[in-house]
């Protein structure tokens, strides 16, 4: 959906006697509700993941041999999970060096990352003591819950 054509929407949810409209297009599906002064967007495309789903399936079957093979690797050893949803950062600011490398010796309670999420920088501590095997996270880029972030052994 257009952002214009979005923006408009609010806008008339906003100025009007209405508390809430849902509408549903090809693209997706828009439900804008009224709360006091604020009106919160939720916006859900259907269409679009359900025409992509069916073309990365030969890469998928591709990804799940590699996480076939990354598997056993983590049975080795101690997987450090990710307590939140946020973006993974490898070391205090850009310019800094990583908290920890492939190989770094840890003890538990050593920062090995940050989490940044909502606007606050969360310290990851290891919570074993080991050799840093594998590191999962990609710097900059968004984590799940319980997202593996590294190994130890």
């Amino acid at each position: 959906m257009d952002l214009r054509k979005l923006k408009t929407l609010i806008d008339l949810v906003s100025e009007s006697n209405i508390s809430e409209l849902e509408i549903t297009e090809a693209e997706g599906k828009v439900r804008i509700v009224k709360a006091g002064e604020s009106a919160p967007v939720q916006y859900v495309q259907s269409a679009a993941p359900q025409v992509a789903a069916p073309a990365p399936a030969p890469a998928s079957s591709g990804a799940a041999t590699e996480a076939a093979a990354v598997t056993p690797a983590a049975a080795a050893g101690h997987t450090v999970k990710s307590p939140m949803v946020g973006t993974f950062y490898r070391s205090s600011s850009p310019g800094a060096p990583s908290f920890v490398e492939v190989g770094a010796q840890v003890k538990e309670g050593d920062t090995v990352c940050i989490i940044e999420a909502m606007k606050i920088l969360n310290e990851i501590e290891a919570d074993k003591s080991g050799t840093v095997t594998q590191i999962l996270g990609e710097n900059g880029q968004a984590v799940e819950y319980g997202q593996p972030l590294f190994i130890i052994e």
